[in-house]
């Protein structure tokens, strides 16, 4: 069996641009075409109208006395002005910062100095969250934090006005001196452990696994492109935006946050070709009340990614939500995002057990994570990506950095993998989140595609608690059907017989709604510490799963 490397394809080649020249460039290519829907707002601009408040919004920053480097905050949820932001930061080099819209004031002051913020565009507020408050009160304790400005206010406006006091050459002679290698993105990973870290991504990172990504969908200047995943993380920005702006396709944008109706109506009133989620949307979408009612019959393609994919929900968003070119895409925040993915024509075993195959000009392997050896194809790993899509790095964190980017230029992911003789790669856990229940190894996720297997089950997700004879067992949360009556004992006859005696879960507990970032993945770490509360575990010894 050959060792468990792969490097994808070089034919294509890497763009050498700046975002904003593969703007521009689109602009001029498609300029009659829409470039961004945003029905919430009632607001639609074609690819020169977009282009030029793109380009109204740079002028805008650089009067107010923005330049290349400066670190530009966002916190907000998805908008117009979002987009036109990332772009226009991109236009000046700036970088720009993006801030999780459920931050609350710690997670907000820690940000902007870590990051050095010297301008923040702000929402006035999300959901039940009052960002002027938040921001008064750290304000004074954030020194690089010299203005602020908030949207759907007047001071929105008079940076549009701001505008007129720049000249377009004036932009046009910075964006000349602009190098596709500059930073101009900071992405603050989840803090589950420790303070998050700002992962640092370049023009060239985030254009170019933009574009494959579109490339891997079939994207051209027809697709029209729903994406409810928030902006603030690379799902959003990167495989949403720039997959769209580097094809000229149409990003639509169905509300300020996720909600199923509004997605479903968006894509029957849009006539939307792909769709974008985590597991957890596609499961909402699904099981809407309506669902039936909507007209999906113009999508075709998009993405499931941000979490491992259940087998039985991939099924149905192929079959009942006529997505039959979906694909499934891996990444990380440090690898800007995408470093596997399925291709539209995969058939659906490749589909609903990979997450597909190595991203043109990108290096991935297998590693023993004791050893650091290779392993061989079919075996288990950590696994490791390089390439041109690995970040520039974490932030003011050297010491980070070095410790998740070998002396080779591999980034090692923490995730296990399993790579079969073509390639395709199987994530099949966290080397985090294993198991270590009396010496075996089990692995979260496989319980979880069998527990899936339920009629009655419509989410699972299984975790390990303190267990004082075997150091850790197996706990399973489940979400029900509605108007299903599964008890806890149902759940484990279901599985006994049917997978390892060690895997079947000890515990099991019922859940409405599982614990989640913004962004739709669950927060494993909070299903724990929720599980050793309930069970009274606290006195229990064993090792420790996030």
């Amino acid at each position: 069996m050959a060792l468990a490397t792969a490097a994808g394809p070089t034919d294509v080649p890497l763009i050498d641009q700046t975002i904003g020249e593969n703007l521009e460039a689109t602009a001029a290519r498609f300029g009659d075409r829409e470039a961004l829907v945003v029905p919430h707002q009632g607001l639609r601009y074609t690819y020169a109208e977009f282009n030029d408040a793109v380009d109204t919004v740079a002028r805008g920053l650089l009067a107010k006395g923005l330049s290349v480097g400066d670190r530009i905050g966002i916190w907000s949820p998805n908008n117009a002005e979002w987009v036109l932001v990332q772009y226009a930061t991109a236009k000046i080099g700036a970088i720009l910062v993006n801030i999780n819209p459920a931050y609350r004031t710690s997670e907000l002051e820690y940000t902007l100095n870590q990051s050095g913020c010297r301008f923040l565009v702000s929402a006035r507020s999300h959901l039940s969250s009052d960002y002027v408050a938040m921001i008064d009160e750290v304000r004074p304790r954030v020194p690089s934090l010299e203005q602020v400005i908030y949207l759907d206010s007047t001071d929105w406006e008079r940076l549009i006005e701001a505008a007129d006091t720049v000249s377009a050459e004036a932009l046009v002679e910075v964006a000349a001196g602009l190098s596709t290698d500059q930073p101009i993105n900071i992405q603050y990973t989840s803090g589950t452990t420790g303070f998050p870290k700002g992962a640092t991504l370049s023009h060239h990172n985030i254009l170019n696994n933009g574009f494959f990504v579109g490339e891997a969908c079939g994207y051209d200047e027809t697709d029209r492109v729903c994406i409810p995943v928030p902006f603030y993380h690379c799902f959003g920005m990167v495989l949403g935006n720039l997959a769209c702006t580097t094809h000229g396709s149409t990003i639509v944008v169905p509300g300020a946050s996720f909600d199923p109706q509004t997605v479903l109506e968006t894509i029957e009133a849009e006539g939307c070709t792909s769709l974008y989620g985590v597991p957890t949307m596609f499961i909402a979408e699904l099981g809407y009340e309506n669902f039936a009612d909507y007209d999906l019959t113009s999508l075709r393609t998009g993405i499931m990614a941000g979490s491992p994919c259940p087998v039985e929900v991939m099924k149905r968003v192929i079959s009942d939500m006529h997505m039959d070119q979906v694909t499934i895409a891996y990444g990380m925040t440090e690898t800007s995002p995408v470093s596997t993915q399925s291709r539209t024509g995969d058939d659906i075993d490749r589909k609903v057990s990979t997450v597909g195959q190595v991203h043109p000009h990108v290096e991935v392997r297998i590693a023993d994570p004791d050893t650091g050896e290779i392993v061989e194809r079919g075996e288990r790993g950590e696994l490791h990506t390089r390439g041109y899509s690995v970040m520039v790095g974490y932030w003011n964190d050297p010491d980070r950095t070095a410790e998740a980017i070998d002396a080779d230029a591999w980034m090692h992911t923490g995730d296990l993998a399993i790579m079969d003789g073509e390639g395709y790669v199987n994530i099949v856990g966290r080397i985090k989140d294993m198991i270590i229940r009396g010496g075996e190894n089990v692995y979260p996720r496989e319980i979880e595609e069998y527990l899936y297997t339920h009629p009655d089950i419509l989410a699972a997700q299984v975790i390990g608690v303190p267990d004082e004879k075997y150091g850790e067992q197996v706990m399973a949360w489940i979400t029900a059907k509605p108007g299903t009556t599964l008890t806890e004992e149902d759940v484990k006859e279901f599985c006994r017989g049917q997978i390892a005696h060690f895997k079947v879960p000890a515990h099991v507990a019922f859940i409405d709604e599982y614990p989640m970032t913004v962004t739709g993945k669950i927060q494993k770490f909070k299903l724990r510490e929720m599980a050793i509360e309930d069970l009274g575990l606290e006195g229990a010894t064993g090792a420790v799963t996030a």
